[in-house]
């Protein structure tokens, strides 16, 4: 996993929880890295398994709440950095249908060790899309605060119904209906 998405967290978890809370998460975490991420670097999605539990654990808060807060959290520092993804899309729906095929071969080009989810994309006219969430790392509520996030950034309200087709969070389908 590329380190920014370990540094976006820790932000994520002292904003919300203070400092002593990612002090207290990196003491008591066993970690490759000791904990010590640069936004470039590449570390084990197994450190982020690791820090999101003991997270869980000290909060009291499920997982996938905490990974859902992190999409939207997540989200403002890609619209403030990556602006212009944003801003050549019109709308919420032609921005997640730009995801796989555009955003994800610029993000491989800068990072080309990147291991990114994938995403299949089926749109039904301008009223609804699906959108089937691919990954090993079943962080599919992660995908879920990212999705509320930019319907919210393009004013959108389209209602959103998350299925694991899956069973285990490997594949997940967004339908979205405006």
């Amino acid at each position: 996993m590329k380190g920014i998405i370990f540094t976006e967290f820790l932000d994520m978890v002292e904003q919300k929880f203070g400092y002593e809370m990612v002090d207290q998460l990196l003491m008591e975490s066993t970690l490759e890295s000791g904990g010590a991420y640069t936004a470039v670097g590449t570390y084990s999605f197994q450190e982020m398994a690791t820090l999101l539990g003991n997270l869980s654990k000290r909060t009291g808060s499920d997982p996938n709440e905490l990974l859902h807060a992190f999409g939207s959290y997540i989200f403002h520092y890609f619209l403030k950095t990556y602006s212009q993804f944003f801003s050549s899309t019109h709308d919420a729906f032609e921005f997640l249908s730009s995801i796989e095929n555009h955003i994800h071969v610029e993000v491989l080009k800068l990072y080309p060790d990147a291991e990114l989810p994938s995403f299949v994309i089926h749109r039904t006219g301008t009223k609804a899309m699906s959108i089937e969430y691919h990954s090993e790392r079943r962080m599919g509520h992660l995908a879920l605060g990212l999705i509320e996030a930019s319907l919210h950034h393009y004013h959108d309200s389209s209602e959103i119904i998350m299925t694991d087709l899956s069973g285990d969070g490997q594949i997940i389908k967004f339908d979205l209906t405006r």
